[in-house]
């Protein structure tokens, strides 16, 4: 196994580029403003922060880029990295940390357990073991079998590590595995939850585990099983001793039956073919076609919100009674508005920012909340998905619409004299959405994702909505790599998809103001934006620890060991990230965790505080 080379400081000089402008979103309803002053990031000497422990950085590339507003108030620097050596088979995921032992908990999918890291020094982190979950019998009597794989990990302040755990069919009702955060690895038991369980978070209280069950369709679509939520009461005090509190009562489930035929709210998407759940039953198509992504929980630990990630959609869970309670849906942006233009195409010649008569369909995967003034927002990564099982497949190119026994794009449509490649025709479209009231065309064209990240009330209203700043501030760092793939680097890439594909979104706090940490999934690296006032947004600064001139897939296909290959690319593909306060960090500053399933790496970020921010 190898990691990236090492270092003890990144060096890099910038030059300062303005750039303002006012992004107003969806036809005037919300008016943005995001004004940017980017420096562009090249080779130099200036030294950057150093970790607070002593100690050579492993995993951090010569020079990662960095791109910051002028007078930014904070900075990221990547301080070292643990690698899986393992490529493209997300064996690093979903990230969680435990303060009392200095460990992070990583997620390996391809493994199907979780990596225990020692992160006392973060510069060089540490393998202790791994939690495995094949054989631990749960409360319902059920064992975990081989072929069962780890999805998700959350940690309680006091020690007890859940592990969202799907089963090897997938469609199968999956489980929730307990450990102990400074144990050796045993486990203390599981419960049984719902089908594919994809994430799992703690509430603030500690008082229970929520679970997002994704309920995907098999793969050749023929069973479709329907999502739901799971609430875990958690025992008050768990050890190896209270083992025994492991009961199949302590789960409760909400579903979504409340929300089915008439009763559904406009505009969330249920689409697609009908299939069977499991046990054969056509019952409940709209919790069938559901399928729940993320979980973010109020402060009060009272209500969670969860992602709908195809369906554009978010649901209010009352967790007390395990009901779900509201129902919306997230609309769509609209791409020729100023300031939320996008890259439409990977045979335009390079960066092509622009607005054009396109709306885009929020679609978020990772999902956070905050408190402002005594108000909760939740905070979303709007990467797009598509449904595509068996012979459905949602998405087409705007040029094939019209071929293949698809709708055409309507004759009077704006969009209708920009189907050449270099304009609409590479971009990939829902063909579930957009058809005129007789069905006969596309009247709008819709996208999958929205290239950005947003802010919302718990009413559903957008606050705050980062439009085409992820593409902008990416084509101005990236160069020759914008729109790049996360497997290999390619200018343009991924423009007739979903752009940079923001992922996941993290929430913290620093030295009094709060910031929304967005890791991109495709582009690599994490943007940062103030969100102290979420009404008035602003970029801080985006960063990058992957070496762009390294294109792993294509020297895989020259014949490059894939270990090797990795070893000098950094970050590949952040999937989940995680936020250390200073009182929680062994170094007493604050940290971000990210997970980067494509290269299979876990790697520390220290957030710095800059003199001379605004």
């Amino acid at each position: 196994m190898r990691t990236a080379r090492s270092r003890t400081t990144p060096s890099r000089t910038t030059r300062t580029a303005r750039a303002g402008r006012r992004a107003v979103v969806g036809g005037g309803a919300v008016a943005l403003t995001v004004a940017l002053a980017l420096p562009v990031v090249l080779p130099g000497t200036a030294s950057a922060h150093r970790d607070a422990r002593p100690g050579t950085a492993t995993g951090v590339v010569a020079d990662p880029v960095e791109l910051s507003a002028d007078g930014a108030r904070i900075g990221l620097s990547p301080l070292g990295a643990y690698a899986t050596g393992v490529f493209d088979e997300s064996a690093a995921e979903i990230v969680a940390y435990h303060a009392r032992s200095e460990r992070l908990f990583s997620v390996n999918a391809q493994a199907g357990e979780v990596t225990v890291l020692d992160v006392a020094r973060p510069s060089s982190p540490r393998k202790l073991f791994a939690l495995q979950t094949t054989g631990v019998r749960a409360a319902d009597g059920s064992t975990i079998p081989a072929g069962a794989v780890a999805n998700s990990v959350a940690v309680r302040p006091d020690g007890l590590v859940v592990v969202a755990v799907e089963a090897p069919d997938k469609v199968s009702d999956g489980w929730l595995a307990v450990f102990d955060a400074a144990g050796d690895g045993g486990a203390l038991g599981a419960w049984r939850v719902g089908a594919l369980p994809d994430m799992v978070t703690v509430t603030p209280d500690g008082r229970a585990a929520v679970v997002a069950n994704e309920g995907e369709p098999a793969d050749d679509f023929s069973v479709d099983p329907e999502g739901t939520v799971s609430v875990v009461d958690l025992p008050r005090r768990f050890t190896g001793r209270h083992a025994g509190a492991v009961s199949q009562r302590a789960v409760r489930t909400a579903t979504f039956h409340a929300f089915e035929g008439a009763r559904l709210p406009d505009g969330v998407r249920v689409f697609g073919p009908d299939v069977a759940g499991p046990d054969g039953s056509l019952a409940h198509r709209v919790s069938r076609n559901l399928e729940p992504e993320y979980v973010t929980v109020s402060k009060d630990s009272r209500t969670a919100y969860v992602a709908l990630q195809e369906a554009n959609a978010v649901a209010e869970i009352d967790l007390r009674r395990a009901r779900t309670t509201d129902l919306w849906s997230l609309g769509s942006k609209d791409h020729s508005a100023g300031g939320q233009g996008i890259d439409p195409s990977d045979k335009d010649g390079g960066a092509a920012v622009r607005e054009l008569p396109v709306r885009g369909l929020y679609m978020p995967d990772g999902l956070a909340s905050y408190t402002s003034r005594g108000r909760t927002y939740l905070v979303t990564a709007n990467e797009g998905d598509a449904r595509e099982w068996g012979g459905y497949a949602e998405p087409a190119r705007v040029k094939d619409l019209g071929d293949d026994g698809l709708a055409p794009v309507c004759e009077d449509s704006p969009a209708a004299g920009l189907l050449g490649d270099a304009d609409l025709g590479r971009l990939n479209v829902s063909t579930a959405s957009g058809l005129s009231a007789d069905g006969s065309c596309y009247s709008e064209l819709y996208a999958m994702g929205g290239r950005s990240f947003s802010i919302w009330t718990t009413d559903g209203d957008l606050v705050f909505d980062s439009g085409d700043t992820f593409e902008r501030v990416t084509a101005e760092a990236l160069g020759d790599a914008f729109n790049t793939n996360h497997t290999e680097t390619k200018l343009d890439g991924r423009s007739d998809d979903k752009g940079p594909e923001p992922e996941s979104v993290a929430v913290g706090e620093v030295a009094g103001r709060t910031y929304a940490f967005v890791g991109l999934e495709r582009a690599s690296g994490v943007v940062v934006f103030d969100v102290t006032t979420p009404q008035r947004s602003q970029f801080v600064t985006y960063v990058s620890n992957r070496d762009y001139s390294v294109s792993v897939e294509d020297a895989i296909d020259d014949g490059a060991d894939p270990a090797t290959a990795l070893g000098t690319a950094g970050d590949l593909g952040p999937e989940g990230l995680t936020f250390v306060p200073a009182s929680d960090s062994p170094t007493h500053r604050p940290l971000l965790a990210v997970a980067s399933e494509v290269s299979g790496t876990t790697t520390l970020f220290q957030v710095d505080r800059l003199t001379g921010g605004r």
